[in-house]
Parts: C-alpha cells; sequence; structure tokens
C-alpha cells in the first residue's frame, strides 16, 4: 500500500514540476528565463495550467499527509 502512495507521489511531483517550468515566461526559451514583473491577467490555456497547479499541489499534499498517517 505504501508503494502506491510512493508512486502517486513521483508522478505527482513529477506534473506539478512540468506545469510550474511550462508557466514561467521570460526572455530566453520560456522554461528556465525570467518571469515578467508587471502584473496581467491569465487567460485561456495559461489561465487552466495556473488552476491545475493550484489542484495539483493540493492533491499531492493530500496524497503525503495520508501516506504519513498509513505509514
Amino acid at each position: 500500500m505504501d508503494s502506491i502512495f510512493n508512486y502517486i507521489q513521483i508522478f505527482l511531483s513529477i506534473s506539478l514540476v512540468t506545469l510550474i517550468l511550462l508557466q514561467v515566461k521570460g526572455i530566453g526559451s520560456g522554461l528556465f528565463g525570467q518571469a515578467y514583473s508587471s502584473f496581467r491577467t491569465r487567460r485561456g490555456l495559461e489561465r487552466t495550467m495556473f488552476r491545475g497547479t493550484i489542484l495539483l499541489s493540493f492533491v499531492f499534499i493530500v496524497v503525503s499527509l495520508v501516506s504519513a498517517r498509513i505509514g
């Protein structure tokens, strides 16, 4: 049972890192560039990725707490 939670945590962490890196916009390639400092609204896919990041981080925290409680 613990190994299932470990695999789920690994999958969620890789997904979170990917989503966060895809959201960074800047001068370079877009992956590791600097973020803009000005405020602007998120629209379309950017808004969906932002909300998905929040949802995935919440699910990751819940799975981590359940895994710690069981193990």
